[in-house]
């Protein structure tokens, strides 16, 4: 069955065909009246009763529901030098882009030499710490032997040297007494024999002599032990005692020096070692990164280029000779499982359009032909690439799932997707384009004569009229002569699903693929 004849089968379709026919033969219940005393023709349609849809149409691009995402994993931006055809077919492991990195090579390059520097001065710290640790184990051996012979020559002193000077004082002092007695025996005798005429008196005098040397000898002894026991022996103790105080005090000096200098070497080598392994990773990472810039087909399937975001808006294409940044997707390959299609809500409908309302798609490459699908998605914040465009205009991001599936679909096709957002079974509907503004008050004309009117939802051809004209009127579609011109007259706004106003300007950004609402009836 044709695309046509499915299009008339259509209640929207019948409505809208046979409007067309009316207008443009003039016949029916649309025709030319004349208002009362009018000398120009003003077009006219006919007030309606019947079901009404109220639908928003917005253009939008086809894209897989579910696909693999090649990103630039290079950090920073980095220009693609090659890139494989959109559009190609490829297997598995095969390479789709390529990415510069002469940049980075040069970085690699003096990497590498920050990493042997690295691992040089890990080598010296190393060496450095052996050669003071086998220094501090000399220090404190030194040190220990230093102690050992202090307390050594103590204990000879103590034990050897002055006991035997003691006992050498006492042995003076013995052979100067029996020397002193010996002589003072002879001298007894020599006076018996110098009285007796026996002995002269130079020799007398001689052992009398004898006898004072002998006895000053007896008092130097005892003089000498004297001194030995109250100042040398003291005095020597004392030295001994302080020569294995300043060795104990010198060992536990050179132990915390070499622990010190052990310390500051050990640091130095864990310093190293954080270094060495901090510019071995950063080598690593940017060989990876090196490696990352040649990108591969993840799986098979067909090579669908991604788009960069402009200030414009608009999505630039993705070249050779592009520059992308770090984790911006360069391609997709899709995958099996339907496809769904992507398009910009213009904020005056975002309160109409809800999760799960029915869609019919029309592909532009394939006309006639209408897809169903469903909203999956409503963004909640405005796409910022539409600031740039337009500062006044707020488009949301929205998905449609498609669930029909063709195999000449393809990712990137324009389509038009008219969402559903209400069926209304029976109701009074005119053009939208019969109805105006006149000092804050929507009206409409009949006859030439302006008439009140209160609106429900609309779409942009009909609005629903709850009160003020009757099925079968026919309201004029242009004011009379002169009517905008005047103060307070102009085109009026209707109220959306939600009740809150929409003006009729709207409806017309519709038609371009930027608004809120389109053509159903």
């Amino acid at each position: 069955m044709s695309p046509v004849i499915d299009f008339l089968k259509k209640p929207r379709g019948r409505t809208t065909v046979v409007l067309a026919l009316f207008l443009f033969l003039g016949v029916g219940p649309c025709g030319w009246f004349r208002g009362s005393g009018s000398q120009v023709g003003v077009l006219g349609a006919e007030v309606r009763e019947g079901p009404l849809t109220i639908s928003v149409v917005q253009r939008g691009n086809l894209s897989a529901k579910n696909s693999v995402k090649i990103k630039s994993e290079v950090e920073g931006q980095a220009a693609i030098l090659y890139l494989l055809e959109e559009g190609s077919f490829v297997q598995k492991g095969e390479l789709v882009a390529e990415l510069d990195t002469s940049g980075l090579l040069d970085r690699v390059v003096a990497q590498d030499i920050s990493v042997q520097n690295a691992q040089a001065t890990l080598t010296k710290a190393e060496q450095d710490y052996l050669i003071q640790k086998s220094q501090n184990t000399s220090d404190i051996a030194a040190a220990l032997q230093k102690l050992d012979f202090s307390q050594t020559d103590m204990e000879k002193y103590l034990k050897g040297d002055w006991p035997q000077q003691l006992q050498e004082s006492e042995e003076a002092i013995v052979l100067a007494t029996e020397e002193q007695a010996q002589a003072r025996d002879r001298l007894e005798w020599s006076q018996k024999l110098y009285e007796k005429g026996f002995l002269t008196r130079t020799e007398l005098e001689a052992d009398e002599l004898q006898f004072n040397r002998n006895t000053i000898r007896l008092e130097q002894a005892n003089r000498q032990k004297s001194l030995l026991i109250q100042f040398d022996n003291p005095k020597e103790t004392a030295r001994m005692e302080a020569a294995v105080g300043e060795a104990e005090r010198e060992l536990d000096r050179v132990k915390l020096q070499a622990s010190a200098r052990l310390v500051d070497d050990e640091a130095s080598v864990r310093t190293s070692k954080a270094k060495l392994k901090l510019e071995a990773e950063k080598l690593t990472k940017m060989k990876q990164q090196v490696a990352k810039a040649k990108l591969y087909a993840p799986e098979e399937g067909m090579v669908v280029y991604s788009r960069t975001e402009s200030r414009r808006g608009e999505g630039d294409p993705i070249q050779e000779g592009t520059s992308v940044r770090e984790r911006q997707e360069i391609m997709t390959i899709p995958r099996a499982g339907g496809m769904m299609a992507e398009v910009s809500l213009h904020e005056s409908v975002l309160e109409k359009v809800k999760v799960g309302q029915p869609c019919e798609i029309t592909v532009d490459a394939f006309p006639g032909a209408t897809l169903s699908g469903t909203v999956d998605f409503v963004a909640l914040l405005p796409d910022k690439g539409s600031w740039w465009a337009n500062p006044n205009k707020r488009v949301f991001r929205a998905l449609v799932s498609l669930s029909d599936s063709e195999d000449e679909l393809r990712p990137g096709m324009s389509c038009s997707v008219e969402i559903v957002i209400a069926e209304i079974a029976n109701t009074v509907y005119m053009p939208l384009q019969a109805v105006f503004q006149q000092d804050g008050e929507t009206i409409c004309f009949v006859g030439g004569n302006p008439r009140s009117v209160s609106l429900g939802q609309s779409n942009d051809q009909w609005v629903e009229v709850s009160e003020g004209v009757e099925p079968g009127e026919i309201v004029s579609l242009s004011p009379p002569a002169g009517f905008l011109t005047e103060g307070g007259g102009g085109r009026a706004e209707t109220s959306d699903s939600e009740g809150n106003s929409l003006p009729l300007e709207s409806t017309a950004d519709s038609r371009k693929g930027q608004g809120v609402t389109s053509q159903n009836g």
